[in-house]
């Protein structure tokens, strides 16, 4: 039976699966629409081990579901909200300088 996670366990879910730039590439490409696991390895250019990995890894932060079709598994985006929240992220505006993960790594000891 699935709970109601936390608001801090909500994010925190979140920033791990956002955390590697895979697992971010594959929540956008599940974005644009559902696809399967051979597919996305193919356009991601990486093995299907490391890719399911990644899979497992936003299926446990509840990104991500799979779906039967026939013989084969589709994955998706657990919820729709989720495509906008990458689109709001993807398009926030970030000020920082290109060798410098955050603009105050130098003052907060960060990064």
């Amino acid at each position: 039976m699935l709970t109601a996670a936390s608001d801090i366990d909500v994010l925190v879910r979140f920033g791990r699966a956002l955390a590697d730039p895979i697992r971010c590439r594959l929540l956008l490409a599940l974005r644009d629409a559902p696809a399967y696991p051979s597919d996305l390895a193919d356009a991601l250019g990486i093995s299907r081990t490391r890719l399911s990995n990644h899979l497992a890894c936003l299926r446990d932060c509840g990104l991500v579901v799979t779906v039967p079709d026939g013989r084969r598994t589709r994955y998706e985006l657990a919820d729709e909200r989720l495509g906008h929240a990458l689109d709001d992220l993807r398009t926030a505006v970030v000020a920082v300088e290109s060798d410098r993960t955050c603009a105050d790594a130098d003052e907060k000891g960060c990064c």
